[in-house]
């Protein structure tokens, strides 16, 4: 089973979604990644293998941000390969998404997208999610302040199956948003700081003061 972690705050985020990750090593996962936003950009570090293993990649040792999100992945889409690990990226590499369960028809979702002249880089069906939000926030009609929700909310309701989702966006470094449907996810909050987990093990060093959201309920946190 997939695991996620999150981290919104005045810390660095690098430390912290790999505690969180090692923390949710018994749920089982043949890959691992994080993504942390870098001055107004997105940085995904990711690849098979463990947790442990993600330290010896080179790029994450110059990831500062504040913000960011994990997962470890338990194939159920495409083989272990470090294309088929979360994070992943739209097209645009303006949004990253972390997701844990499966979305039923997103095979139909991949071929609506490639008709919109999407391309796809993994067997998965997590990357339709980033592509999907991508869609609905370009031609948005929406206040820039409501266009990011609009767009995950817009994209949401065109998944079938279940799904906890974290999502980040260049266009709003001081912002995650998350989600879920029949898959589990929980806030810890703290002073000026968020943590998010699929699992409440992987954060409780770090608070004691949980919300779980309830089904297609939306956290938009700063």
């Amino acid at each position: 089973m997939c695991g996620i972690v999150g981290y919104i705050g005045e810390k660095k985020a690098k430390p912290i979604l790999i505690n969180g990750l090692l923390r949710l090593e018994y749920r089982g996962y043949d890959s691992a990644g994080i993504a942390t936003v870098e001055k107004n950009s997105i940085i995904n570090v990711k690849n098979k293998g463990r947790v442990s293993e993600l330290e010896n990649i080179e790029a994450i040792n110059s990831l500062e941000g504040t913000i960011g999100i994990g997962h470890t992945r338990w194939a159920t889409h495409g083989k272990p390969s470090s294309n088929n690990s979360h994070p992943h990226m739209d097209n645009s590499n303006t949004f990253s998404v972390v997701h844990n369960g499966i979305i039923e028809n997103y095979a139909d979702l991949r071929e609506f997208l490639k008709s919109h002249g999407y391309t796809f880089f993994s067997e998965t069906d997590t990357e339709v999610i980033p592509n999907l939000i991508h869609f609905y926030f370009k031609d948005s009609v929406e206040t820039e302040d409501k266009k990011f929700l609009k767009a995950v909310v817009d994209a949401c309701n065109m998944l079938k199956g279940s799904f906890a989702i974290e999502v980040l966006s260049s266009h709003y470094p001081d912002n995650m948003l998350v989600v879920r449907k029949d898959s589990p996810l929980v806030i810890g909050k703290g002073n000026s700081e968020n943590y998010i987990s699929s699992d409440i093990p992987a954060i409780l060093s770090f608070t004691k003061d949980f919300y779980l959201l309830n089904d297609f309920e939306f956290a938009f946190m700063s």
